[in-house]
């Protein structure tokens, strides 16, 4: 008996996505029958992709894969009052295609955020019996605090009232890390009732290499540190323009390669050119098939977030992909990920937030030998693939999914 999955997520290819189409894939190819459950994709501009246009629903089949897409208002601007509108609109959509219209699932698997989705899910397993998977990838509400999203305490204990509301009813929770889980269990969500499981990068769009960067990338006589990714105020990127400015009036070979967009990313280039940065150079998002280039030509590759507590129990999800490229990574995040950096060797380590500690260390990098900055990579690597790959995730998460469904020993 094949065991059906239906995959709940706001957001899917063409968006970047973390558990998204490889993961579909991937059960796929391990025998389970998948549908995806989505919106039309809008994610992270708040704009329609080309080809799409919002319909009552659209299904499609994306390399095997069973895809429904169900309307929302796009956006994913500043606006709350928008941002809300957007959640909402697919949990309202979502619900009613999942009561009235899909086919019985043995399992659902709901991708936070949104917490609407857990909401989605939580009344489908109430009114349809269908077991529920929770895989939460930000820490809601801590999240909007911390990147400013909601201020307002009442608010906040709203959406803390809801969240809770949702672990109980869901059958099981999946974390991205350890720290995720200590939060839960002080919130007295019970043990036996959490896994954690590490992201994994999309490794096949990875690998798939485009062989060509713009001309304005640096060239290989400057040590090139990239960052891949959004530009929102979680990352708080300011603290990178002050490190290179430290840099610039050092003399440093060390350029800073800023690829991607969010909705900092204006504010950013306009200060970096206020400041009269020269080691400092922002590209264009690109699709997640053409980053792989982009990772490899760098020296080392960055992560950086805003210094805060929720920040110190979190792993970004790039990291996954820095260390599958093979390159030396440098973490200037506090916490569980600074540990599995330090862990698997695969970096150095600087405070958040601390633009002299980021300079400092960006600068004893620069100076590594070849091989020095090789073995970083080598071993960040090796322990992506022994501790993070695909393959590793979806067996972990396929266990679980047995736990709930009638032939359990399939």
């Amino acid at each position: 008996m094949v065991t059906r999955v239906l995959l709940l997520t706001q957001w899917f290819e063409p968006e970047p996505v973390l558990k998204g189409l490889a993961f579909a894939r991937e059960l796929v190819r391990q025998g389970f029958e998948v549908e995806v459950l989505t919106g039309f994709p809008n994610y992270p501009s708040g704009k329609l992709y080309p080809g799409y246009r919002i319909r009552l629903l659209q299904r499609e089949v994306i390399d095997g894969v069973r895809v429904t897409r169900v309307p929302l208002f796009p956006d994913h601007g500043r606006s709350a009052i928008k941002r809300v509108l957007n959640y909402v609109s697919f949990a309202a959509s979502s619900l009613v295609y999942g009561l009235f219209i899909a086919r019985r699932a043995d399992v659902i698997y709901a991708y936070h955020p949104p917490l609407t989705v857990g909401v989605t899910a939580s009344l489908l397993r109430l009114l349809r019996r269908i077991p529920v998977v929770y895989d939460i990838q930000d820490m809601w509400p801590d999240t909007l605090r911390a990147t400013g999203m909601i201020s307002n305490a009442r608010a906040l204990g709203v959406v803390g009232a809801v969240c809770r509301w949702v672990y109980r009813r869901v059958d099981q929770i999946v974390v991205l890390s350890p720290g995720f889980k200590r939060l839960l269990l002080e919130r007295r969500v019970p043990e036996s009732k959490l896994d954690v499981i590490y992201n994994w990068a999309d490794e096949r769009a990875l690998f798939a290499t485009q062989g060509g960067l713009p001309r304005v990338f640096p060239s290989s006589e400057q040590f090139r540190i990239l960052f891949a990714g959004n530009m929102g105020k979680a990352q708080a990127l300011d603290t990178v323009l002050d490190a290179a400015q430290l840099l610039q009036r050092r003399g440093s070979r060390v350029c800073w390669v800023m690829l991607g967009s969010g909705i900092e990313s204006d504010g950013l280039k306009q200060r970096a050119a206020d400041m009269q940065l020269r080691n400092l150079v922002f590209l264009p998002r690109v699709p997640m098939s053409e980053v792989g280039d982009y990772l490899s030509a760098a020296d080392v590759l960055l992560v950086h977030l805003r210094k805060d507590p929720l920040f110190e129990i979190t792993i970004p999800s790039k990291t996954q992909a820095y260390m599958a490229s093979g390159k030396p990574i440098l973490m200037a995040v506090d916490g569980d990920a600074a540990d599995l950096i330090r862990e698997s060797g695969g970096g150095l380590v600087a405070q958040s937030e601390n633009a002299e500690a980021l300079a400092d260390a960006a600068e004893h990098m620069a100076g590594m030998s070849i091989s020095e900055l090789a073995e970083m990579g080598f071993k960040a690597k090796s322990y992506y693939q022994q501790h993070m790959a695909l393959s590793v995730g979806t067996r972990r998460f396929v266990e679980v999914f047995q736990r709930f469904t009638k032939d359990g020993n399939r």
